[in-house]
């Protein structure tokens, strides 16, 4: 982008793709990268075996439907309550993806 004549990106919507962000943010330090949250579903229901998936699925949505992110955060920390014994995996990815998501 940036040989093609771009200067600067407002905001970058992105997959989850490792180093994604960071390779964004070296071109374009002032851009601010927000990972999709469709791909972040995706990538932490992949842990989540068929029988409960609609259930995690359900306990998601009152995090991306969030009004502001501290709500989205407590929201998160609920989710996590409920769900990191039995899924940790699905709940790491939602923190440690949280400052892109939000």
């Amino acid at each position: 982008l940036k040989k093609r004549g771009v200067e600067d990106i407002m905001i970058a919507c992105i997959d989850g793709l490792k180093g994604f962000p960071e390779a964004v943010e070296a071109v374009f330090p002032k851009t601010r990268v927000q990972l999709c949250v469709v791909h972040q579903i995706r990538c932490s229901m992949r842990y989540v075996p068929d029988r409960d998936k609609k259930a995690v699925m359900e306990a998601m949505k009152p995090i991306y439907k969030a009004n502001n992110e501290e709500q989205g955060y407590q929201r998160l920390l609920a989710f996590e309550e409920k769900w990191a014994k039995k899924y940790p995996l699905t709940c790491k990815s939602w923190l440690d993806n949280w400052l892109n998501l939000s």
